[in-house]
C-alpha cells in the first residue's frame, strides 16, 4: 500500500473535486482545534497531580 500524493487527498476527502486547495481544517470542539496538544496538557496536568499528592502523602508520613 503506498501513501496517497496531495493532489490525490480531495478526491478521498471531497468525492468530486478534481483540484485541491489548502484550506483551514474546522474540527473544533468547542474550541478545541488541536486535539493531540490537549490531550498531552491532560497527561501531563495527571501527571503534576499524581507528583503533587505523592509529595503531599511522603511529607505526612515523614512527619508522623
Amino acid at each position: 500500500m503506498r501513501e496517497l500524493r496531495v493532489e490525490e487527498l480531495c478526491l478521498v476527502a471531497g468525492g468530486r473535486e478534481k483540484t485541491c486547495t489548502e484550506t483551514t481544517a474546522f474540527n473544533d470542539y468547542a474550541g478545541i482545534t488541536d486535539t493531540g496538544a490537549f490531550g498531552r496538557d491532560l497527561v501531563n496536568i495527571y501527571e503534576g497531580l499524581v507528583a503533587a499528592t505523592s509529595h503531599i502523602i511522603e511529607r505526612v508520613a515523614n512527619a508522623l
